[in-house]
């Protein structure tokens, strides 16, 4: 697998069939798009590409209103790569093209890229014409030697699947949604920073996790059931998303994350938490002591969830 950008190119008699988007979350829905690309790709003795951009469209043509990213693009180039397409074409996403039309785009496409196919996610659009139709993608492709064909839909258990739908799960705290949705938990990484330091001293430490990648969308505050990486090895946890209301800690945002049998310092360290499920909304309540029986309530169910989780992962 190659990692192509926008001034590479394709030349000589390698010809590609190719599937376009910004694969955010690479969810359910994209994977069935990438695997009938590579059908698609080995019926006609072609290389399959995925085609996607740094950068969301909407960053550019709407920034004020560009979404929130379900994954860094590092995560999101891997994931791609995890399918197997025999290349990733990786594009910025400038003023410039965000002026191309659909028949531009297909001629960057075909002339720079040898992209002979185009296979479209079934309600796929692009271009600045967007309401383009897909007979007018077909007809433009036919002008320029480019065969447009249309991937089938997602159907299967946890369809409808979107990028939207998926960041509307994970705003509103249904992480376990969402992972049924993508096929893989929600991820966030960070470094260990240090934090207020209450957590030891009623029985529950916790990592405080800080410098988050920018842009990446956060679940709603709460507390849940994650799986916890540290230096590669993981580790069942607890995390709370909030405020620390009880705790009187102000009015800073915090990820605290409570590691299952885990006892060493870790401050300064790259930490991962794939979110597994939710378990409640963050509310404040009377006494520490009351905190300390609704965190050993929270941390017996976590338990009881991410041991189900593991065994489906075996």
């Amino acid at each position: 697998m190659k990692i192509l950008t926008t001034t590479d190119c394709i030349a000589g008699t390698e010809r590609l069939a190719a599937a376009i988007g910004m694969f955010d979350g690479v969810h359910r829905g994209h994977i069935t798009l990438i695997d009938d690309l590579k059908e698609q790709a080995a019926r006609r003795g072609e290389r399959s590409a995925v085609v996607t951009f740094k950068q969301h469209p909407q960053l550019v043509v709407n920034p004020d209103d560009s979404p929130r990213a379900l994954m860094t693009l590092e995560k999101k180039v891997a994931a791609i790569a995890a399918t197997k397409p025999d290349y990733i074409i990786l594009l910025d996403f400038d003023d410039t093209l965000s002026r191309y039309t659909a028949q531009q785009f297909m001629e960057l496409l075909h002339g720079r890229y040898s992209v002979d196919t185009l296979v479209m996610g079934y309600n796929h659009r692009f271009g600045h014409d967007r309401s383009t139709t897909f007979a007018h993608y077909v007809e433009q492709g036919k002008a320029l030697g480019v065969e447009v064909v249309k991937a089938p839909e997602y159907l299967g258990e946890y369809a409808p699947v979107s990028s939207s739908i998926v960041r509307q799960l994970i705003a509103s705290g249904r992480v376990e949604d969402a992972m049924n949705c993508m096929g893989h938990p929600f991820e966030l990484e960070g470094t260990v920073i240090h934090g207020f330091h209450n957590g030891r001293g009623i029985g529950f430490p916790t990592a405080n996790v800080g410098k988050l990648p920018p842009g990446l969308i956060l679940p709603h505050n709460g507390a849940y059931a994650v799986m916890v990486a540290i230096d590669g090895e993981w580790y069942k946890g607890m995390v709370n998303i909030g405020y620390r209301p009880t705790l009187g800690n102000g009015p800073q945002l915090s990820i605290e994350v409570n590691i299952f049998d885990f006892d060493s310092d870790i401050y300064g360290r790259h930490i991962v938490l794939h979110f597994v499920r939710f378990l409640r909304l963050e509310f404040k309540l009377g006494s520490i002591e009351q905190l300390r029986e609704q965190l050993t309530h929270d941390k017996a169910l976590s338990q009881q969830i991410l041991d189900k989780y593991l065994a489906t992962q075996s």
